[in-house]
């Protein structure tokens, strides 16, 4: 059985001081309480040494936002798979539409990334997704089938240990979501992919997550549709009420 994820990217927000208070507050939000989900918080580098030892590990998984696509040397500035490893965290999102419109990430330089990172036995969380041109030209299939390239080179035992998140680019942070037809029609393309390259079984244990301006509100209907698997969260992962608001919606 494929698992439901709930997964928050915090992006480049929250202070140290700020990060820590935030996975506090979660931890004790979910103390009581078994989530029917597994539950992983991305956040920046600079969080994941403090945070990672904070949270209860059998209920929260730690994660960071990026990590670079060499293994180490002359590289000021970068973070690699073995240094995020090195916090403790287990989780890391790789090809975010921030980090490919942004900063240039192309099929191969995350394809390298996602080596490195299940190299150092960190689960990516690989994010797919077409921008607002491309879905009104009815491009998104394509586009989409174009970026998991950059895990299509895997063999189906690595494959088979990440997550696949769909980003509708059009939809983060502008307010509007996919419909939940829309979600469950673009995820079960997704699915169908991964059965055209790895086979049925692989396909059906492989999560998807939805990742486009998710709410409490809207949740449930998102989640409920058969090839959405959870979300991958931004804004919302920044107020433990609302996060735990989508947590809750597969109670």
């Amino acid at each position: 059985m494929r698992k439901n994820i709930v997964a928050g990217n915090w992006k480049m927000n929250k202070t140290l001081q700020e990060g820590i208070a935030l996975a506090k507050e979660l931890n004790e939000a979910l103390a009581n309480e078994k989530p029917n989900c597994d539950v992983i918080i991305c956040t920046p580098f600079i969080h994941l040494a403090s945070v990672t030892p904070l949270v209860d590990a059998a209920k929260i998984g730690v994660g960071a936002e990026n990590c670079a696509d060499k293994e180490s040397g002359a590289y000021t500035g970068e973070v690699s798979a073995a240094m995020v490893a090195s916090t403790g965290a287990k989780y890391v999102i790789l090809g975010h539409s921030e980090r490919r419109a942004y900063y240039g990430e192309t099929v191969e330089i995350l394809e390298e990334k996602v080596k490195l990172a299940l190299a150092n036995g960190l689960t990516p969380i690989f994010c797919i997704g077409e921008v607002l041109e491309e879905r009104e030209a009815n491009k998104q299939n394509e586009v989409v089938a174009a970026q998991l390239a950059s895990v299509f080179s895997l063999s189906a035992e690595d494959f088979s240990k990440i997550i696949l998140a769909y980003e509708p680019v059009w939809a983060i942070g502008t307010g509007k979501t996919a419909t939940p037809a829309q979600a469950q029609e673009i995820h079960a393309f997704i699915r169908s992919a991964v059965e055209g390259k790895y086979g049925k079984e692989i396909a059906e244990n492989c999560s998807i997550l939805y990742g486009g301006s998710c709410k409490p509100s809207n949740a449930k209907e998102l989640f409920a549709n058969p090839d959405v698997d959870g979300g991958l969260i931004g804004g919302a992962a920044l107020k433990v009420a609302d996060f735990k608001g989508i947590i809750d919606a597969f109670n």
